[in-house]
């Protein structure tokens, strides 16, 4: 396990729970997410026969991925869509810029999407000189501020109103007073104008069809459709666990995903994207780029305990069921993708080493695996990175030995009871500070043990009976 990464987690961790108003903001926030979910589930005749049929839908694809992938690949070609794989993001890097740089393109517009958050393609145009404009409003807000999505579904859960007027008052002189209509409006006229100069518009997907051939995506805003609709060139990249095998599959999963991730019935904007435009058409696209990423997800799906993680539909709403994660945020993980799921998928996308650590930042408490619309079991995907991480010596060796210590003394209560209360408690406030952070505290341990209260108890009564 790399010392680094767990030390700055556990840093990074204590600070953030105990900031008042960031508690303050994600409480309100997620407020209003469980609200909407919560009266959004009635709508559903049966909730759990929806969330069975779209695993199975899922378990279905990833047992015959590559077929699919071959077909949606077919279609695409005969849609007139360039398809390019990708092994790792160094391959889509130069994908995207090949593209770029061949039809001399100098801006483009992003429409959310975590796969080009995973492969840090703002920093990697940058660096050459193309300006990258993310258009949804949560991630252009991140994207002023200097930061990264904090939250799959939210990139800006973290930022109360005020937060993004003193922003604006910032980036653009705009009043502190402002309403959030009034940020909204500015930052509609301010992104128009990267619609117009954008050469290429950079989309994800939520789904790739396989019999089709289209790219899925669905929003709020209409910015993913303003992407591709005034630039020339649409390239879409995404995930090759995103596809699924038929367009009547999105009968259940548009509106399945839409539900979990926001509580809606469906989301405001739908489009399946199957190609450039045609002859006959006179708007649109003239080109369209469709690139499968790997990076990663084949070593997750040669694994078979681990690979039904790639079922997720990233809707968050394992995020917003985990109480680690509402009382870290986002930023402590460090990773794209973060919660229970980011949990499970990190250390197999990228350095299993690297990410490891999070797996101990998890309860086991299982509300993830609960809310999952595809019935991932997340915390037992968990509990299996956490196993693999002892197997393979990933924790340290004064870690190890303390737990093989505490396993001995624990397995007999004649030995728990060897040590005095006292002493329990002094070792107890040591530990505490060092693994709970100074903040918490443990319950004060009683001066007699439940087994010698017991023992005590049924010697006076066995003397009462005689």
């Amino acid at each position: 396990m790399s010392h680094s990464s767990k030390k700055l987690f556990k840093h990074a961790a204590e600070r953030i729970a105990f900031d008042e108003q960031h508690r303050k903001t994600i409480q309100f926030n997620m407020g209003k997410y469980h609200a909407a979910v919560g009266a959004g589930k009635l709508r559903y005749a049966n909730l759990d026969a929806a969330r069975i049929k779209a695993s199975e839908i899922k378990r279905h694809t990833l047992a015959n991925l590559p077929q699919y992938l071959e077909e949606f690949e077919k279609n695409c070609i005969q849609n007139g869509i360039t398809v390019l794989w990708a092994q790792t993001a160094a391959d889509a890097i130069q994908y995207i810029t090949n593209i770029l740089q061949e039809h001399k393109v100098t801006s483009v517009v992003k429409s959310k999407s975590m796969t080009t958050e995973e492969i840090e393609l703002n920093h990697e145009l940058e660096k050459i000189g193309i300006e990258s404009v993310e258009t949804d409003l949560g991630e252009y807000i991140v994207q002023l501020a200097g930061e990264k999505p904090y939250h799959i579904v939210t990139p800006a859960m973290h930022k109360s109103k005020q937060d993004v007027a003193v922003l604006f008052h910032q980036k653009f002189g705009f009043p502190l007073t402002s309403t959030a209509e009034e940020m909204t409006n500015l930052a509609r006229q301010k992104l128009r104008e990267k619609y117009l100069a954008a050469g290429a518009g950079i989309t994800g997907a939520n789904f790739l069809i396989a019999d089709k051939g289209g790219v899925c995506v669905t929003e709020n805003e209409g910015n993913a459709i303003m992407s591709t609709a005034f630039p020339d060139i649409h390239i879409a990249i995404a995930g090759i666990e995103k596809v699924i095998p038929s367009f009547k599959d999105l009968a259940l999963f548009w509106p399945h995903l839409a539900q979990h991730g926001t509580g809606q019935a469906i989301s405001s904007y739908n489009t399946m994207f199957t190609g450039p435009r045609k002859k006959n058409e006179p708007h649109g696209p003239s080109h369209m780029y469709v690139i499968l990423l790997d990076n990663g997800r084949s070593n997750l799906y040669a694994q078979e305990k681990l690979n039904v993680a790639l079922s997720c539909i990233r809707c968050g709403a394992c995020l917003n069921a985990c109480p680690i994660y509402k009382n870290v945020g986002g930023y402590t993980y460090n990773t794209t993708y973060q919660g229970p799921i980011g949990t499970v998928i990190s250390p197999h996308l990228g350095n299993f080493q690297e990410h490891i650590h999070l797996s101990t930042a998890c309860s086991l408490c299982a509300g993830c695996t609960e809310v999952c619309p595809v019935k991932i079991p997340l915390h037992e995907l968990i509990h299996e990175n956490r196993k693999r991480a002892v197997s393979q010596n990933f924790f340290p060796l004064t870690e190890q030995l303390g737990m093989k210590a505490f396993e001995y003394v624990a397995s007999k209560s004649k030995r728990m009871d060897l040590i005095g209360s006292t002493l329990k408690n002094i070792l107890l406030s040591i530990a505490g500070s060092r693994l709970w952070g100074k903040k918490r505290e443990f319950p004060k341990i009683a001066k007699q043990s439940f087994r010698k209260q017991y023992l005590k108890l049924a010697k006076k009564q066995k003397n009462t009976k005689q």
